[in-house]
């Protein structure tokens, strides 16, 4: 596992990480590591568009098919 070591950090913010560490019951490290993952696990919109472009360049789905498909959903419950 790796290390990563933050310097400048101001008193004041690493007082507040340390009382929410403590509310959330962890050690600042375990509290830290996990604001660190969580926000690793988000896709930023840049990822996420990317993804989409590649499972839309993996399927013969077009446009025309989904607006049709819609329709005939939103036709269905009139």
């Amino acid at each position: 596992m790796a290390t990563i070591h933050v310097r400048d950090v101001s008193e004041r913010t690493v007082t507040t990480l340390k009382v929410r560490a403590a509310q959330a019951g962890q050690s600042l490290q375990a509290y830290i590591r996990q604001l660190l993952e969580s926000e690793a696990a988000v896709l930023t919109p840049e990822e996420a568009a990317e993804r989409a472009r590649t499972i839309a360049a993996r399927s013969d789905v077009t446009a025309d098919d989904v607006v049709n498909a819609i329709t005939a959903i939103r036709e269905s419950r009139t």
